[in-house]
């Protein structure tokens, strides 16, 4: 069977789902509720699987014909989004831009080239939104997410871009280290007061330690104070409360103003990678080309 054959009663298939009816998607599609009785027939019939369950007053989708609706609207919408690149391949960037970006990177690094960007492209309508959690964009309708951390892997129907590792060094203020001393080596963490990342089930994310040609550790320390706050963690650390394991981008600016300082830099390590993420679909769309392209040659994360 052909690709022509395929795609027959498909729009009378979504069509009827979202009408609730033979004669409601009749009048959608000016056919008669007949024409689209029998095109649904045809398409169970080349399927060999029953789509709705049909009574005198109601019309409900069965198990099969919801997993296929669920196929075909995405399917539609990839051809809609195909043909709007097509149409806008020549455009200006325009229209509503939905960004999702990481609560603290995105305050700190990302929003200030958003705003760069929205002033570039009066055009367009950008929606900004701050989360740490994964997001899902092709679910969630998001056209681009910056994002620390996530798979190794992603699905086909995602597209990514990876701009680098963030770099993680070992800072406390310098009234905690007149206080308590400077550790001149990992073994002598464990003696120290430390503040943590709390991740979002509570837990404390794990230090990495170097360990020479080894794998790097990953130790969990036992830490008085937990924090699940980029930003607030940093101000733990420069009020004096402890030892902690930063990222350059999180604590530069404090390191600059000497509001911290850094110790053992043998023991700086490569931490969470930073990428881009965006819909497939959505790639050559004028507003996620020209916001991909701005920030993949102004973010950095180290």
């Amino acid at each position: 069977m052909n690709s022509a054959e395929r795609l027959k009663g498909i729009d009378v298939f979504v069509t009827t789902v979202a009408a609730g009816s033979f004669t409601a998607a009749g009048e959608r599609l000016n056919l008669t509720s007949s024409a689209v009785g029998k095109a649904i027939a045809r398409l169970e019939a080349r399927l060999k699987k029953r789509l709705f369950d049909r009574t005198t007053r109601r019309l409900a989708l069965t198990d099969a014909g919801a997993a296929f609706h669920t196929i075909c609207v995405r399917a539609l919408e990839e051809l809609e989004s195909a043909e709007r690149v097509l149409a806008d391949d020549a455009s200006e960037p325009s229209g509503r831009l939905r960004v999702d970006v990481p609560a603290t990177f995105g305050r700190m690094q990302v929003m200030p080239l958003l705003l760069q960007f929205s002033e570039q492209h009066q055009a367009v309508q950008t929606h900004v939104s701050f989360t740490d959690r994964f997001v899902d964009v092709v679910d969630e309708g998001i056209d681009v997410a910056v994002r620390i951390g996530g798979p190794d892997s992603w699905p086909a129907h995602v597209g990514q871009q990876f701009l680098g590792h963030e770099r993680l060094i070992f800072c406390a203020s310098p009234a905690y280290i007149a206080r308590k001393g400077t550790p001149l080596a990992i073994n002598e963490l464990d003696a120290h007061e430390t503040v943590t990342y709390g991740r979002a089930d509570g837990t404390p994310s794990p230090w990495l330690i170097p360990k020479g040609s080894a794998p790097i550790e990953r130790r969990t320390m036992d830490s008085r104070l937990v924090v699940g706050h980029g930003e607030a963690l940093l101000e733990a650390v420069i009020a004096g409360h402890g030892v902690a394991q930063l990222a350059t981008w999180l604590a530069a600016q404090a390191l600059e103003r000497g509001r911290l300082v850094q110790f053992l830099p043998a023991c700086s390590v490569d931490g969470l990678p930073l990428r881009l993420v965006w819909p497939q679909r959505k790639q050559l769309l004028p507003k996620v080309d020209a916001l991909r392209m701005h920030l993949a040659s102004n973010l950095r994360i180290r």
